[in-house]
């Protein structure tokens, strides 16, 4: 679809807050997307006659991740919601789109979701299971009251780290947190060293880089609140500062699933039509005689 191609709306067309599920994604781009979809409401103005490039830029619509050319975003370079269907991935912007605006409201609709996503339940189980089986904090016991000790006590951790890192402070200080994926075209080794400094590397409301204030803030005053609702041996500063480590460690090993997921889904996408095509062709063979006409 060209740009030039897309005729004046009488309305700007409303905007979702967040993209659809990654299978609405691939069923809108495989039945082709209509020539109004990834219109944003930022200017419903025609086309200038002696400048043919619109006043908006391609925004989601209807699940579709658009680039800055109003094309959808391929597989290999989209980021899911739910990678694998259980880890919750609502704050990352695919590898070319247009992401959406962040401000006040959008940020708190994202980190809601993203702290009450039914995936993010699911990652709150297996996080707090996996706490208690390696006794993280002996004072808060073992067996099944220990894991439901761990389990809202982590669940406290995930949103308050979800409401002062995605929200509150990125929208005080102006600065945008998500992940902005880097995508194939690089190197793996400089797409790690790329992951590893976005602990401390973010961009602010005007594209540009800047220290991640926002994010390292939001873990320093997730560990102060926890100390309100954790017991007192599991308060000091030694445990602090070892639970502040351990939340940048996974954020950084959660970091580099959502950059490199992508392609890894993408490799067994196509190697599955590469399967599904040789079976159909086997089929097809196997239905005609050796003569060549079918049975």
């Amino acid at each position: 679809m060209l740009v030039a191609d897309v005729q004046p709306l009488a309305q700007p067309i409303a905007q979702p807050a967040l993209p659809d599920a990654p299978s609405a994604v691939l069923a809108s781009a495989d039945s082709g997307a209509s020539s109004s979809e990834g219109l944003g409401d930022d200017s419903a103005d025609s086309l200038d006659p002696q400048n043919p490039q619109p006043a908006y830029k391609p925004v989601p619509q209807h699940g579709v991740e658009l680039d800055a050319n109003g094309n959808p975003i391929p597989l290999n370079h989209k980021q899911p919601q739910r990678i694998l269907g259980f880890m919750p991935n609502f704050r990352s912007v695919s590898t070319g789109a247009v992401a959406h605006p962040p401000g006040w409201g959008y940020n708190f609709k994202v980190a809601t979701h993203q702290a009450f996503d039914y995936s993010s339940f699911i990652f709150l189980g297996i996080t707090s299971l996996s706490a208690e089986g390696i006794n993280s904090h002996p004072v808060l016991g073992k067996g099944v009251g220990g894991a439901w000790a761990y389990t809202w006590r982590g669940f406290l951790d995930k949103t308050d780290g979800n409401y002062l890192g995605g929200w509150f402070l990125p929208s005080l200080l102006h600065e945008d947190t998500r992940y902005y994926a880097m995508g194939s075209g690089h190197s793996i080794v400089y797409r790690s060293l790329y992951v590893m400094s976005r602990q401390v590397v973010t961009r602010t409301y005007s594209e540009h880089d800047t220290p991640n204030f926002a994010g390292l803030g939001g873990k320093v005053l997730a560990q102060l609140v926890s100390r309100e609702y954790y017991p007192t041996g599991a308060t000091s500063f030694g445990v602090l500062a070892t639970k502040f480590a351990y939340a940048s460690m996974r954020d950084i090993s959660f970091t580099a699933i959502r950059e490199f997921y992508p392609d890894i889904a993408a490799h067994y996408v196509r190697k599955h039509h590469e399967k599904m095509a040789r079976l159909a062709a086997k089929d097809a063979k196997d239905a005609q005689t050796p003569g060549g006409t079918p049975q």
